[in-house]
């Protein structure tokens, strides 16, 4: 159960946090209290005024679905999981996971600046949650150092971005320091639901003498408001590199226009998408889960009707902590030895003779 007292800091990084918030922001009725009241006892719940303003009340509202939790929570189905994606059997100590040789997710905060409502760490996040302490973030960074494989440090979280610029400093410095390590990549959603956040200051605490980027927690166009703009135009002047994640959602952005438009207005922003993440099973998520196949056939809609540059992967983390895969639509289907039958983006087959493939297939022993 998550401690519904706001610490200062947390205060400052949300404003509607529980229940009796959002009735009196009239984002549920009197007759929901009760379910979102229940669900409260279990996953955390946090939307900032920025959120908040984006809403539309009249209509059904891709940014209401995100934050304001529903009696749906409460439905836990057979598959889903409490880890969905299998960060425990890969955590040699608090705050890292380490699954990939040369990739370490540190995570120093468990606190966000809003609580999605089908968030995979769902679970271990919120406002009663712990971050690092400061022996633990030093045994966390010493962790690091002590692996000279690890190449990329993801920092995430909770959200990273919530985190004091003295206390970023701090852990970006230490990585500075740090020969073998060449990419530090932040995750976040801060930009977008908390933008005042990303000033001068905070800029200068995160920027350091290696590859830093910023990869952008984003599912909808309208999350990009003029406020979200600016902050990260600012963080891409300053040189940080931006690339964005989104995760495939009913009701929010499961549809070719949505998809296209959001993947549109990124690219506008200067801002690469990266990762579309299908649905993790997450307990109390299934109302937000599309099929695999639905989303293969979205991404088959996008195929040849938006830039390259505006094509995220489509990625499913496989259950357990074995990692992401790519799952997007299959183009090429076998016609005989060494030839292939190719689908363009209007699904129309042509011939193709992979005669090299074909070839070493014959001199195979």
């Amino acid at each position: 159960m998550f401690n519904q007292k706001i610490k200062p800091a947390d205060a400052q990084a949300r404003a509607l946090t529980t229940p009796s918030h959002l009735l009196a922001a009239g984002l549920i009725e009197e007759k929901d209290l009760a379910a979102v009241a229940e669900v409260a006892r279990t996953f955390g719940i946090g939307m900032t005024e920025q959120m908040r303003r984006l809403v539309d009340d009249e209509n059904q509202d891709p940014i209401a679905a995100q934050f304001v939790p529903t009696a749906a929570e409460l439905n836990v189905t057979e598959e889903e999981l409490h880890d969905p994606i299998g960060d425990e059997p890969h955590a040699p100590m608090p705050g890292i996971v380490h699954r990939y040789p040369d990739r370490v997710l540190l995570m120093p905060s468990t606190v966000c600046a809003v609580y999605c409502r089908f968030c995979f760490r769902r679970e271990t996040v919120g406002a009663g949650s712990q971050g690092l302490n400061d022996d633990e973030l030093d045994a966390a960074l010493a962790y690091i150092e002590s692996r000279e494989e690890i190449w990329e440090v993801i920092i995430s979280g909770g959200d990273p971005f919530v985190l004091s610029p003295r206390r970023l400093e701090k852990i970006m410095l230490r990585l500075q320091r740090i020969a073998h390590v060449g990419v530090v990549r932040f995750h976040t959603r801060v930009p977008v639901v908390k933008p005042e956040i990303v000033n001068e200051a905070f800029i200068r605490a995160i920027k350091i003498q290696k590859a830093v980027y910023v990869v952008l927690h984003v599912n909808h166009a309208r999350e990009l408001s003029e406020d979200a703009q600016r902050a990260c135009a600012k963080l891409i002047d300053a040189g940080l590199p931006m690339l964005s994640q989104t995760v495939l959602l009913k009701n929010v952005n499961a549809d070719t226009v949505s998809l296209r438009t959001l993947f549109k207005r990124l690219v506008e922003l200067r801002i690469k998408p990266y990762y579309l993440h299908h649905g993790d099973l997450a307990r109390g998520t299934s109302h937000f889960r599309t099929s695999i196949a639905e989303g293969q056939e979205l991404m088959r809609s996008l195929r040849g009707h938006i830039s390259g540059l505006c094509q995220a992967t489509y990625v499913l983390d496989i259950p357990g902590g074995h990692g992401k895969v790519p799952i997007g639509p299959n183009y090429l289907t076998e016609n005989g030895p060494g030839r292939l039958v190719v689908c363009d983006h209007r699904n129309q087959p042509h011939d193709y003779p992979d005669g090299v493939a074909y070839q070493s297939d014959q001199h195979r022993p």
